[in-house]
């Protein structure tokens, strides 16, 4: 009995160092693959008119370069829960960041429009794939930080994104003709970096995926809260990336220099750093989501109309207020596994809610190019982006009252998923070892437990 306690404590202090280990490097892989979700979008809109030229587009192909990566993030991100089912997370998220700095690379040597679409997908994979799993990712291996992982993951996407809209007109400026691709090139480095630190998260023991419970996403279409959350992502992301791939040329166009409009670009998105760590942390407090969603639909109609009615008069307010409108995005990130019961659920609805949300949200920037090829000015675009803020107003009562999808679907789909009841489990990414790890869900199945 002493020799098999003494073995038994030996295993246990030899194992929590290395899955202390293990879950420090998943961290810092998770936050490095935060800071590549936006470069790929982001170096584009300074550099939208130099592609223009460059590739010989008209307006509408210019919409739909600036509505690719949406597209992108819909379409792709729909294979994470399948691949994350089949091969270990690790390796998923490595060979989508492989996948990226290609995509790169092909869309800075790209001497057709077509080339360049085949280069922008194969660019936004890192970014689709990374979108849907970071939340699951997030619930199962910080059950207890969800706001602080989350936080973590979205600054670093603020940082990352902040870091593309500044740098890609300079860099493309200092390279002399066609610097238009060094600038978009250059982002593959950092790819590489993040798929290289996937590569170094072990295949560890941890929870079986054999216990795992089967989540069918088309059953979400029976939650409420699902359907709000979907409609309100795609709303949410239709006012970013309007701002990322528009607000440079539209600035552009009423007068101010490309090194100018830059500089705004990145101001609005540097706004939204602190940000992006404060709000998952304050979202996680129920009393507070709805008072800051209307905060937020403040910022959203100040900073619009003032960029419609009086562009040249404070484009650096007007750029910095709807920088603080953006914490919409950090907010509706933390509310998907607020909303779900176990990492399953999370990622189900994960896929479904920025897959469907993305969706939505491509048609945005693509009309924008439209109406401004049509009408030979912006008014369509600030009539969309103003409605938005409408319809998130509404949608945001709902996504803000405390609810689990999984206990609306099964009121709907009885014996849907006995997940949201269980306990949660557990697991390292890639566990090629299988070990149950239960973990009893003290509060009628909150993730704090």
């Amino acid at each position: 009995m002493e020799d098999h306690a003494t073995v038994t404590r030996s295993a246990s202090t030899t194992t929590a160092p290395s899955h202390r280990r293990g879950l420090a490097l998943i961290g810092v892989a998770i936050v490095l693959t935060g800071l590549n979700l936006r470069t790929a979008v982001n170096s584009v809109g300074p550099v939208l008119e130099e592609i223009e030229q460059g590739l010989g587009l008209s307006s509408g192909l210019a919409g739909l370069v600036t509505s690719m990566p949406v597209l992108c993030f819909a379409v792709l991100g729909f294979a994470g829960p399948a691949l994350s089912a089949r091969f270990r997370d690790a390796h998923v998220l490595a060979g989508a960041l492989l996948a990226m700095t290609g995509g790169l690379v092909l869309r800075g040597v790209a001497e057709s429009f077509w080339v360049f679409v085949v280069g922008t997908v194969l660019a936004m994979t890192g970014g689709a794939l990374g979108n849907v799993l970071l939340p699951s990712l997030v619930k199962r291996y910080f059950p207890h930080r969800t706001g602080l992982m989350v936080g973590a993951y979205s600054t670093a996407l603020s940082i990352g994104g902040t870091a593309a809209s500044v740098a890609t007109q300079p860099i493309a400026a200092s390279a002399g003709p066609d610097g238009w691709r060094w600038a978009l090139g250059i982002w593959a480095a950092l790819a590489l970096v993040g798929s290289l630190a996937w590569l170094l998260v072990p295949a560890t023991a941890g929870g079986s995926r054999g216990n795992h419970v089967a989540v069918q996403m088309r059953s979400l279409v029976h939650s409420r809260t699902a359907v709000a959350l979907t409609v309100f992502f795609g709303i949410q992301a239709t006012q970013a990336y309007v701002i990322v791939g528009w607000s440079a040329q539209y600035l552009r166009d009423a007068g101010l220099s490309a090194a100018t409009a830059g500089l705004l670009l990145g101001l609005n998105t540097l706004i939204g750093i602190p940000f992006s760590m404060l709000v998952p942390t304050l979202t996680v407090r129920p009393r507070l989501q709805w008072p800051m969603l209307l905060a937020f639909m403040g910022c959203y109609a100040v900073g619009w109309i003032g960029l419609w009615a009086a562009p040249l008069a404070a484009p650096w307010l007007w750029m910095a207020v709807l920088g603080l409108g953006l914490g919409t995005f950090p907010m509706v990130l933390t509310l998907i596994p607020l909303r779900a019961r176990t990492a399953e659920t999370t990622a189900a609805l994960a896929t479904v809610v920025q897959g469907w949300g993305y969706f939505l949200a491509a048609a945005g920037p693509f009309l924008v190019g439209v109406l401004r090829g049509v009408t030979g000015g912006y008014t369509g675009m600030f009539v969309l982006v103003l409605s938005g803020v409408v319809g998130l107003t509404v949608l945001g009562r709902v996504v803000t009252r405390p609810r689990y999808v999984d206990d609306e679907v099964d009121r709907s789909v009885p014996g849907w998923s006995s997940a949201g009841r269980a306990s949660d489990v557990l697991e390292t990414a890639g566990a090629e070892a299988p070990v149950n790890v239960g973990v009893r869900t003290a509060d009628d199945g909150s993730p704090r437990g």
